[in-house]
Formats: structure tokens, C-alpha cells, sequence
């Protein structure tokens, strides 16, 4: 059984609105709870007994960012914590796995060296330390022995989309694993009816950080979003049930600067499309909703890496 396991809670974007009239406070408020989900998690882990922690989570939970504060705060709490993201243990594209029609199938669990994962977290786990690879993306090659990794008695972190895979999990000690499924468990509804959801609320994060980060347009990251979920529904969302902890990633004043980002968003949407149709639901599910600007969101918020 999960550790801790918070169901969906559906919020009215009228209460939403009327608790924004105090911009400051009510996001001093929600970025309290986020802290608090995060010493929670921390405090678990150290409880656990267990080193390795197996991060995962659908795109745009923020788990990447999630994972360094879970370090931090492990850190904060006199131990050594380090975050390693799978996607260094990728193999090259040559082995990769491959779809009906012979393109790499880059979601595949078997893209990721399993074995060679297993040896350095163990060697991690006897010695303190190992050499880690690195995964160069722009070559598509891994980079091996690249970057040493020292926890002393401490933790590891590995994130990634497979992190919870029984095909990762079964091949590690289970007395020495520990499991977190990142997620968002906020959806927002006007006059009791559910109009924005966390699958909205994870494609608007997206599309707002590949747009200012990525140099993606909001029509591609959109064209994309279904191929996103499915791989989702495929590789993350059936394991969740393998989580010690699932570990709320949402901030009830979002939607707020959620709705101040879109308000001047340069959408670059070709009319007719199903990407403007998308988008135009969104926008028009958020109209009974107030603002609050980016600026509002403090340097240390996890929604920065989003919004910011």
C-alpha cells in the first residue's frame, strides 16, 4: 500500500478567483503547501530506511524540479542527496528499440541501459560514489564514465519516465528503493461543472516553457500533446500504482498566472486547426478566472521552471 495516496479535488474557479484578491498572500500560501508536500516526502524518505529513490511522473509535474528540492531538503536534514535522471542511461541509437514502421521508439523502456544503471547505483550504494554516464543529445550518444556522483551514506534520486517500470523496480534490491509518482491533483470547475482539468493544466505549462525555453511554437507543442498522453497512458500512468508516495504537484493559484500568461500569449495558431480548437477551449475554460502576473511567482517556486 502507498504511503501517502491524495485523491483528485475538483476546486471552483470562483474560490480561486476570490482567494487571488490577496495576490501575495494566497501565493505565500500555496508555495507553503508545495514546501510542505516536499519536507513531507523528504521525511518519509529518511524514515524508509531506503537510498535509492525512483521519481516518476506524467510531462509538466515538474518532477525534474521536484526532484532537486526533495535533495535539498534532504540536505537541509544533515545527509547527502544527489539527483540522476535516466535519461543518461540511455543507449545509443543503434540498439534502440523500434517501432512498426523501423523509427526508434525512444519511449520504450528497453531504450534505457537497465543493466548499467543497476551497476552504478549498486557500486553507489556499497562505495558512496560512482561514475555515472552522460547522454549527449544533440549527438544521440551516451558519454560514458562522464560524471562521478558521491552520496556518502545519502540518497540518490533517479528520475524518469520508467523509473517505476516493474522491468526497472524488479531487477533492484527492494529493500533499498523507494518509490514516488509526481502528479497534479487539482482540477478546476464553474457552477459545479469540471472545465479545466490536469491534463490541460500540464499542456499549458508545456507550451508556455517549450515556447520561451525551447523555441517551440504553441501549435507544435499542441500537435504533439496526444502523442505525449498516450505515451503516458503506455509507459507512466499504468505503474502508479507501484508508488510509495504520490506527491501532489499542483498550486491552486496557477490557474491565475496561468490566465495572465495566456492573455498576451503569442498563440501562432492557424485558424480551423484542431491545435486552435485546443487552445481556444482553454482560454475560453479560464474567462470566469482572475490574474495574478508572473512576476508574483517567487524565485524559488517550482513553477518557474514553467512560467518563467
Amino acid at each position: 500500500m502507498p504511503a501517502i495516496w491524495i485523491p483528485k479535488r475538483l476546486v471552483e474557479m470562483s474560490l480561486i478567483s476570490s482567494a487571488g484578491i490577496d495576490k501575495v498572500g494566497f501565493v505565500r500560501h500555496c508555495e507553503f503547501e508545495y514546501e510542505s508536500r516536499i519536507y513531507a516526502a523528504a521525511k518519509e524518505i529518511m524514515e524508509s530506511g531506503k537510498h535509492i529513490i525512483m521519481l516518476t511522473g506524467p510531462s509538466g509535474t515538474g518532477k525534474t524540479t521536484t526532484s532537486k528540492k526533495i535533495a535539498e531538503k534532504i540536505r537541509s536534514m544533515g545527509k547527502n542527496a544527489q539527483v540522476v535522471s535516466m535519461d543518461n542511461f540511455f543507449k545509443n541509437p543503434e540498439t534502440y528499440p523500434r517501432l512498426a514502421d523501423g523509427t526508434k521508439d525512444y519511449e520504450n523502456v528497453q531504450a534505457v541501459d537497465i543493466e548499467l544503471m543497476d551497476r552504478c547505483l549498486e557500486e553507489l550504494l556499497e562505495k558512496g560514489k560512482a561514475t555515472f554516464p552522460v547522454f549527449d543529445f544533440k549527438t544521440e550518444r551516451r558519454i560514458e564514465d562522464a560524471m562521478e556522483i558521491e552520496i556518502g551514506d545519502g540518497y540518490v534520486i533517479v528520475e524518469g519516465i520508467h523509473a517505476l517500470n516493474p522491468i526497472v523496480l524488479d531487477s533492484m534490491p527492494k529493500n533499498s528503493v523507494f518509490t514516488i509518482y509526481a502528479g497534479l491533483r487539482e482540477e478546476y470547475s464553474h457552477l459545479g461543472q469540471r472545465v479545466l482539468p490536469t491534463r490541460d493544466i500540464r499542456l499549458v505549462r508545456r507550451m508556455i516553457r517549450d515556447y520561451k525555453h525551447r523555441g517551440h511554437s504553441p501549435q507544435k507543442t499542441i500537435s504533439m500533446w496526444a502523442n505525449v498522453c498516450e505515451g503516458e497512458d503506455k509507459y507512466i500512468k499504468p505503474y502508479k500504482s507501484n508508488a510509495d508516495l504520490l506527491l501532489d504537484t499542483s498550486f491552486s493559484y496557477e490557474i491565475l498566472v496561468m490566465n495572465s500568461a495566456l492573455k498576451n500569449f503569442p498563440s501562432e495558431l492557424d485558424d480551423g486547426t484542431p491545435e486552435a480548437k485546443k487552445y481556444n477551449e482553454i482560454i475560453e475554460s479560464l474567462q470566469n478566472c482572475g490574474y495574478i502576473s508572473e512576476g508574483y511567482i517567487p524565485s524559488s517556486s517550482m513553477l518557474r521552471e514553467f512560467y518563467c
